[in-house]
C-alpha cells in the first residue's frame, strides 16, 4: 500500500506539472484509490510539500541524473522529485522513504528502472544536506518560485518581496469564522478552549478566528450544524467592506465556492444572487448553503454577460473577479507551476470586461466592492485606476487613508497578520 501511496503521488504530479490540471482536481482523484484515510492524509501532505519545495528538488534531481527522463518515463521525474522531499523534508526514515519509491516504479509501468530510482536516491541520501545547499546557491532556485513570479514581485514590491516569497513558501493556518445567525465567536472560542484546541482570534473581523494547530474540521463543534465555516481572515474582509443591509438586492459575482454568499447572508436578511460560469462549482456553493440553513438564487451564467439578468438592478455587487491568485500560494502550491507570465494580461482584460459589466446593473447611489486574491498591480491597482478613468460615475469609497483615484484600494500581502494576500477596491456608483 505505501508503494501505491507514492505511485499515485508521483501521478498527482505529472497531472499537475506535465498536463497543467489543478492540485485541487488530481489529488482527490487519487486519494480516492486508497482506503485508509491515514494513507489519504499522507498522500496529501507529500504532494502539498513536494510542490512547495519542487524547483529546488528538481534542481537537486539535476544534479544526480546524466540526463533528463522523458516520454514514458518522464513519470519517474516526479516520482524521483518526490522520494527526495521524503528524504530532506519529511519525518518518513530514508530507508522507508527509498524502499517505498523504488517499489512504485513497477506501478508506474516502469519496472526496468527500479536500479536507476534506487540508484538516484541511494546517492542523494549520501549527499544530504550538501546536494540542496549545492542547488540553492542559485538565489531564483532557493526562491522556490518561477522566475517569471519572481520577477514580477522584485518589481512591485522591491522592499517586500522577500517577505512575500518567505510567506507563500510556508502553509497557512486554518481560518474559521462564526455564523453569528447561530453562535458569536467569543462563547464558541471557550468550547474550543474546553475541548483542547488552541486557537487566535482577529480583532479586525467580528466573528474571526484560525487554529493554532491544523484539525479536521468536520470534527469541530457545531460544524456540520453551520456554526462555522472555513474562510481565509483576508476573504472574510469582503462582505464586511460591501456592509449588506436588510431588503437589499445583492449579486455576488464569480460566487464559487460560496464563502461570501454566505457571509453576506450572516450578516443581513438580504436577496442574494449567486453568479458562476461553473455549474459544478455552484454545487459546492449549494451544500455550504444548505449547511448553514441560507437560501440564494444560484444562476449558472458568464459574468461578462447579461443573458442571464432580469435587468432589476442590484444595491450592492461583489466582484471576486478571477485572477491569478498569487495571493493564495501558500495554500495552494501548485499555482506557481499552472500560471504563465503571459496569463496577466489575459486576466487584466476579462477583469476590465466583467467590471464594466456590473457596473451596468448596479443601482445609482449602490456600491461595487472589486477583489482579487492576488498581488499583482496589473490584476489590481492599475486594473481599478482605468475603470475610475474610463467610467464617469464612479467614485472612488475609501477603505483606508491613503487611497486616491491614482493610487486606489487596499492590498493585503500574503502573512499578514497571518492572512492570504488580498486586495479591495469599494466603488460608488454616483445618483
Amino acid at each position: 500500500m505505501s508503494a501505491k501511496l507514492r505511485a499515485q503521488g508521483a501521478r498527482v504530479l505529472a497531472a499537475v506539472l506535465d498536463e497543467g490540471r489543478s492540485l485541487s482536481e488530481a489529488l482527490p482523484q487519487a486519494q480516492s484509490q486508497l482506503a485508509n484515510p491515514k494513507d489519504k492524509a499522507l498522500l496529501q501532505a507529500l504532494c502539498f510539500g513536494t510542490l512547495r519545495q519542487y524547483r529546488l528538488l528538481d534542481a537537486a534531481l539535476g544534479k544526480l541524473m546524466d540526463k533528463p527522463l522523458k516520454g514514458k518515463t518522464r513519470i519517474l521525474h516526479q516520482l524521483l522529485v518526490l522520494g527526495l522531499y521524503q528524504l530532506f523534508f519529511s519525518r518518513i526514515p530514508a530507508h522507508a522513504a527509498v524502499g517505498e519509491t523504488v517499489s512504485a516504479a513497477p506501478l508506474l509501468g516502469q519496472a526496468k528502472l527500479k536500479g536507476l530510482v534506487n540508484g538516484v536516491l541511494r546517492n542523494a541520501e549520501r549527499q544530504g544536506q550538501t546536494l540542496l545547499d549545492e542547488a540553492a546557491r542559485n538565489k531564483a532556485v532557493a526562491s522556490l518560485h518561477p522566475d517569471w513570479l519572481l520577477g514580477r514581485l522584485r518589481k512591485a514590491y522591491p522592499d517586500s518581496w522577500q517577505a512575500i516569497i518567505d510567506a507563500n513558501n510556508n502553509q497557512a493556518p486554518l481560518w474559521l469564522r462564526c455564523n453569528q445567525r447561530k453562535t458569536q465567536r467569543d462563547p464558541y472560542l471557550a468550547r474550543l478552549n474546553e475541548a483542547g484546541i488552541e486557537t487566535v482570534s482577529e480583532d479586525s473581523l467580528q466573528n474571526a478566528f484560525y487554529l493554532a494547530e491544523a484539525q479536521d474540521v468536520t470534527a469541530l463543534p457545531g460544524f456540520k450544524d453551520g456554526e462555522v465555516s472555513v474562510q481565509d481572515g483576508a476573504a472574510q474582509h469582503a462582505a464586511e467592506l460591501l456592509a449588506p443591509q436588510d431588503g437589499e438586492r445583492i449579486l455576488d459575482a464569480c460566487a464559487a465556492p460560496g464563502g461570501k454568499t454566505a457571509h453576506l447572508l450572516e450578516l443581513a436578511d438580504v436577496k442574494v444572487t449567486a453568479l458562476d460560469v461553473s455549474e459544478s462549482r455552484l454545487v459546492r456553493v449549494r451544500e455550504n448553503l444548505d449547511r448553514l440553513g441560507f437560501e440564494a438564487r444560484l444562476v449558472t451564467a458568464d459574468a461578462s454577460q447579461q443573458d442571464w439578468w432580469d435587468g432589476q438592478a442590484f444595491d450592492r455587487i461583489l466582484l471576486d473577479a478571477p485572477c491569478s491568485a498569487t495571493g493564495v500560494i501558500r495554500r495552494h502550491p501548485d499555482i506557481r507551476w499552472l500560471r504563465r507570465d503571459n496569463d496577466i494580461r489575459e486576466l487584466a482584460t476579462l477583469q476590465a470586461r466583467i467590471l464594466d459589466n456590473c457596473w451596468t446593473m448596479l443601482k445609482p447611489g449602490g456600491t461595487l466592492l472589486y477583489a482579487t486574491c492576488s498581488v499583482l498591480p496589473e490584476e489590481n491597482r492599475e486594473q481599478i485606476k482605468a475603470f475610475l478613468a474610463r467610467t464617469p460615475d464612479a467614485q472612488l469609497q475609501p477603505i483606508h487613508e491613503g487611497e486616491s483615484e491614482t493610487a486606489p484600494g487596499w492590498q493585503l500581502l500574503p502573512g499578514e497578520r497571518q492572512m492570504d494576500g488580498f486586495f479591495y477596491a469599494r466603488v460608488l456608483k454616483k445618483p
